[in-house]
């Protein structure tokens, strides 16, 4: 039984103690996700939400015995709190339909012999509501930003992978010239 987890953000560049395969592949499926979750640490992180044009995901396998322990896994790596598990630690199985974000990947899944995936589903947040701030919010914010918060926030959007071609960050490289990098696996 295959459990595949997908990633387009740190979990590529900086997987920790996540228990996945050494590699991730870069054929994961289509996902809609952009950079509109404000951190704690002034990051603005990318998350899935509902976009013009789709991009292609990353993905690994996970060395999890089961879907729960999968789950389990990824949401102690995301520090999201146990009680929220079910609510931002997305799921799928053999035979469920494909979520309205990640809309090929029940074909996807079943291409690749994989029983169950996981994701992380954080809401997208701005100046802490539950809100999709526009891209001219997000860029206005990061050229806001100074110092050590400035450096995390600059990293995380060179690091995300190339293949995470979005319109704010087509925004955010043109305005800020935060072009991404392939980060060191």
């Amino acid at each position: 039984m295959t459990i595949a987890c997908l990633g387009w953000g740190s979990l590529v560049w900086d997987p920790r103690e996540l228990a996945i395969q050494r590699q991730w592949y870069d054929d994961g499926p289509l996902i809609h996700v952009e950079f509109v979750r404000q951190s704690q640490d002034g990051r603005i992180t990318l998350v899935l939400v509902q976009t013009e044009s789709p991009v292609r995901s990353l993905w690994a396998v996970m060395d999890a015995a089961d879907l729960a322990s999968a789950k389990r896994e990824l949401r102690k790596r995301e520090g999201i709190p146990e009680k929220n598990e079910e609510k931002h630690i997305g799921a799928w199985s053999v035979g469920d339909p494909s979520p309205a974000l990640i809309p090929g990947l029940a074909e996807w899944a079943v291409g690749h012999g994989i029983a169950h995936v996981v994701w992380t589903n954080l809401p997208p947040k701005f100046n802490g509501e539950e809100t999709t701030p526009s891209a001219e919010q997000i860029v206005k914010y990061l050229a806001s930003l100074t110092g050590a918060q400035r450096e995390v926030a600059e990293r995380y959007v060179r690091s995300a992978p190339k293949q995470i071609d979005t319109g704010y960050r087509r925004r955010i490289e043109a305005a800020l010239q935060w072009t991404a990098r392939d980060a060191v696996q």
